[in-house]
């Protein structure tokens, strides 16, 4: 995998979809890092579910906070881990109204310091809500950069890394949404769908199927 392949992939992904962003629904910062908090080793689509009943309710650190954590647990209970994310919700809550005016801080190592917030979601926050040019690896993130060799490692740091050293500037912002939704709808796990491929051709997966 060379830079003009990598260039050629990312135009080509951008021209299929010029403006993508997360399909976590959110209106502010806030609501997207509860979002994300929720979406670990669960789906989107069941994240939405439970925080468009939840948002309605509660959708800022103190309103949230006087749910308490047995009063979250009735809008999140449908989601996976739904007991540790409650208690940890409740508690970056607690820490974004004394410590951050409520607001979500815009650092690295601010957002990782918070209960239920690691490196992806630190990164998909960063990205998504302020417009910093990080890339957050995820299970499709991870697929992707492996099988089509755009950039391949060992684990999900690795892997970043390289996304962040090989991937154009000019296509870095929005790199992480394109590459996640060509995980999550073309380059699927157990059967990749590469007749339908808009990189096909420029893809060094050596078991292609049709």
């Amino acid at each position: 995998m060379n830079a003009q392949k990598r260039f050629e992939i990312f135009s080509r992904l951008k021209n299929n979809n010029p403006d993508p962003t997360t399909e976590l629904n959110y209106s502010n910062p806030f609501e997207l890092l509860i979002a994300v908090i929720l979406s670990a080793q669960a789906t989107d689509v069941s994240v939405n579910k439970a925080t468009k009943k939840l948002f309605p309710v509660a959708n800022t650190p103190a309103a949230i906070y006087q749910l308490g954590e047995n009063g979250l647990k009735k809008y999140i209970r449908t989601i996976g881990l739904f007991n540790t994310k409650a208690a940890n919700i409740i508690k970056t809550c607690k820490i974004l109204q004394n410590e951050y005016n409520s607001e979500v801080p815009h650092q690295q190592q601010q957002l990782e310091a918070l209960p239920g917030v690691g490196r992806k979601t630190a990164n998909v926050v960063r990205n998504t809500a302020f417009g910093h040019h990080t890339i957050a690896v995820d299970t499709h993130i991870f697929r992707v950069a492996n099988r089509t060799k755009i950039a391949p490692g060992k684990n999900v740091l690795e892997v970043e890394k390289k996304l962040m050293k090989f991937v154009p500037k000019e296509f870095i912002k929005d790199a992480h949404h394109w590459l996640i939704l060509h995980g999550r709808y073309t380059c699927v796990a157990r059967k990749p769908r590469c007749g339908s491929c808009v990189i096909e051709d420029l893809c060094e997966y050596k078991d292609k199927a049709e």
